[in-house]
């Protein structure tokens, strides 16, 4: 048998698929021994069983393989919240925070406010929102049925109640009511993209990537229908591709939207575009 210290130095392993090997290692430990990573650094002299070890050098195989630690883990952490994934959508990524951080701020003002978010997945952003503020009603969505069982099973697992889940093409089966906010992140990589046979996402599904019109298919067909679903003076915001930002604030633009603007993210790169709706006396 092996100690936690030698299991450790398989860090050397992922340095080929990994940009944090060590960290990888140390969650995959973790998680084969049923503990934390402040147990491995308080316990690295005890040895640990044959068949924990075995789980230990599957995941370990399977991520030299390229295979995402979420999907290997089973959840992500995402806001404050510890999210199951699963290969029928795409892992939660810290760079969308920042979607939810910009829609905090629009509804800090509104308690009751009503919001809906397009392609919601693991119902990260959605459950983020409403698990900032109980009064709060949150829709999302999602073309997927694996992926509505994944949101609404995420919502029990983290006790949040104020978010529901629905099967809807974008809009299509969506109540006809008005929202304070709309909320997506979408589809926007072109599929000639050579990142789709990079990373992670060689193991998310196409369909949750990819948009025609160089990305922007999805975008722009969500900005063309929102008005509809968008109270005068709410928001729709979108996360997008960091070189997308100019064309994303000219299709808001060009669909009636006003005070259009570009955020970045946590690396510095152009993430979120948004924009408010006015209502046609409004303009």
């Amino acid at each position: 048998m092996s100690s936690i210290a030698e299991l450790l130095a398989s860090r050397s392993s992922l340095a080929a698929v990994s940009d944090t090997p060590g960290l990888d290692v140390e969650l995959l430990l973790a998680h084969s021994l049923e503990q934390n990573r402040t147990y491995l650094k308080t316990w690295p002299e005890r040895e640990v069983s044959a068949a924990q070890q075995q789980q230990f050098q599957t995941l370990l195989q399977r991520r030299q393989a390229g295979e995402p630690i979420a999907h290997l883990l089973g959840s992500r952490g995402f806001w404050t919240l510890d999210l199951q994934v699963n290969p029928s959508t795409l892992i939660p990524r810290p760079e969308t925070e920042l979607l939810v951080e910009i829609a905090l701020e629009k509804l800090a003002a509104k308690p009751n406010a009503l919001v809906l978010d397009l392609g919601t997945g693991t119902g990260a952003i959605a459950l983020a929102i409403a698990s900032e503020n109980s009064l709060w009603q949150v829709l999302g969505c999602d073309l997927q049925r694996e992926a509505v069982a994944l949101a609404e099973r995420n919502g029990r697992l983290n006790k949040i109640n104020n978010a529901k889940f629905l099967q809807s093409d974008w809009f299509t089966d969506i109540p006809k009511q008005q929202f304070d906010l709309i909320v997506s992140n979408p589809p926007y990589i072109d599929a000639n993209d050579p990142h789709l046979s990079e990373g992670d996402v060689r193991f998310e599904p196409r369909s949750a990537l990819v948009a025609g019109k160089q990305g922007l298919a999805d975008i722009e067909h969500i900005s063309v229908q929102a008005p509809a679903y968008l109270k005068p003076g709410a928001w729709l915001l979108f996360e997008h591709g960091y070189e997308q930002a100019e064309a994303v604030r000219a299709l808001l633009k060009a669909h009636g939207y006003v005070a259009v603007a570009t955020l970045k993210d946590i690396a510095g790169m152009d993430r979120v575009t948004l924009g408010q709706y006015a209502a046609a006396n409004e303009v």
